[in-house]
């Protein structure tokens, strides 16, 4: 097999964002392992799109416990990787994972418990074989733990020397106060929330990301492309190959409506008069304002890559751009502002 040596130009395009206002940057486009990186998958096409990832400026791995199929498959294939062609690049990477969802039985296998989050940890740095990750996250919000416990494994997670940054994932706004103001009283910043956000998903829009601002943390997206919603795969109805037509939990026929795909035709016009793909222009438009750190993409092989991290030499929208853009996602309001 051929040693791996990473491109010397991997820094010359990307672009990197403070998080918050921590001392961390995050490449604007990250790569998420959720997909694609299990067991069930090829070995080869998960290293071909991780080092590909890491040769156009991706610094940034996001994993979880139970990513796979099976559970915990993610991390043992980013694992090999990480071994075979990056461990001499280690430094240079932000390795994240997750614990919250359902990953082994009985009562301390999900949730938010200082058990089940350390125990996680431990398991997580064992299948890659680390000795910590760069940022950790609390993957659902309790509401059965007292979110003191949370943050407060957290904190220990960062002081034991197995986390250098904690984060939080799927909080709600209020929620999201909390949790940081319990770990500024700890002495261990919030970091970063990772909320799914999107032009067809605008919750964060509604209080969270003023509460991340108010505590300087960053955020990062997923599910920016809302599953390849937001590509061209649906442009023209639903492909009997793809996710929606096989037997995704994730995302089935339902969540395409004629309404959806209406929508979707209509910024895709506007995506082909700037030059850009739909997938393109749907992740410039979630890093628009600066307001989201980094969009974090899935890929099922290396050209996806290379077209989502495209999108970052045109990220700049003109005000009747985005005017456009909200009388499609948003006839209702756009017609209000009007009478």
């Amino acid at each position: 097999m051929m040693v791996y040596v990473a491109a010397e130009t991997r820094y010359e395009t990307m672009k990197y964002n403070r998080v918050g206002r921590s001392g961390l940057k995050l490449p604007a486009i990250s790569l998420g392992l959720w997909h694609n990186f299990g067991g069930i998958n090829s070995l080869e096409n998960g290293r071909n799109m991780i080092t590909r990832a890491f040769d156009l400026g991706i610094t940034h791995f996001d994993l979880a416990n139970n990513y796979g199929p099976p559970a915990g498959s993610a991390e043992q294939l980013f694992g090999q990787v990480l071994a075979q062609d990056l461990k001499p690049y280690r430094d240079e990477l932000i390795i994240s994972t997750k614990a919250g969802y359902y990953m082994w039985p009985g009562p301390y296998g999900e949730w938010g418990s200082r058990k089940y989050l350390i125990s996680s940890l431990n398991q997580s740095l064992t299948r890659m074989g680390l000795d910590y990750v760069d940022i950790f996250y609390s993957h659902r919000y309790d509401p059965d733990t007292p979110l003191e416990e949370t943050m407060m494994a957290l904190d220990h997670m960062v002081r034991s020397g197995k986390a250098l940054y904690v984060g939080i994932s799927n909080y709600p706004a209020e929620q999201t106060r909390q949790a940081a103001e319990i770990l500024k009283s700890l002495g261990t910043p919030l970091l970063i929330h990772q909320p799914r956000y999107s032009m067809l998903d605008r919750w964060i829009e509604d209080g969270l990301q003023d509460v991340l601002d108010e505590y300087g943390a960053g955020s990062i997206a997923f599910c920016p492309l809302e599953q390849g919603v937001l590509t061209n795969k649906y442009l023209n109805g639903i492909p009997e190959d793809s996710r929606a037509k096989g037997p995704s939990v994730f995302l089935n026929e339902n969540n395409i409506s004629p309404e959806t795909l209406r929508k979707v035709r209509a910024l895709n016009q506007i995506a082909a008069s700037r030059g850009q793909s739909l997938a393109q222009f749907a992740l410039a438009w979630v890093l628009r304002n600066g307001r989201v750190t980094s969009a974090l993409i899935g890929a099922s092989r290396p050209s996806q890559i290379e077209e989502n991290v495209a999108a970052l030499s045109q990220l700049e929208f003109s005000t009747e751009e985005l005017e456009r853009i909200e009388s499609i996602l948003r006839p209702e309001s756009t017609n209000k502002n009007k009478d």
